[in-house]
């Protein structure tokens, strides 16, 4: 019996500071507005960790290391497949907060 399943990896990046706020995101995408986390898709032959550390710098342009594992949330799409998100959390970064593309970014 085979026992795979179609998987989208994807991560999210919760980044706080000293005093405790939040970095958050408002996405442009009109799929998928709103305020969020930075984070994305991994990327094939990418680790999780890796991929969230890639996704922040391109949507932040912040470094960051450390990351913790704090949550996971998946669920199974109509069509059988899975879409699997991790979410970590650090407040180990380095460089000065961009917005990108993806929408306007704030501490």
């Amino acid at each position: 019996m085979d026992r795979s399943v179609k998987t989208t990896l994807t991560n999210l990046c919760l980044i706080y500071d000293d005093t405790g706020h939040v970095l958050v995101e408002d996405r442009k995408n009109p799929n998928w507005p709103g305020i969020t986390f930075p984070g994305g898709h991994v990327e094939a032959g990418e680790s999780m960790s890796v991929a969230a550390i890639r996704e922040v710098f391109e949507e932040t342009g912040l470094t960051v290391a450390e990351l913790q594992l704090c949550g996971i949330k998946d669920w199974i799409n109509e069509d059988g497949s899975r879409y699997l998100v991790l979410l970590y959390k650090t407040n180990n970064f380095i460089g000065k907060i961009k917005s990108s593309s993806e929408g306007k970014v704030w501490i």
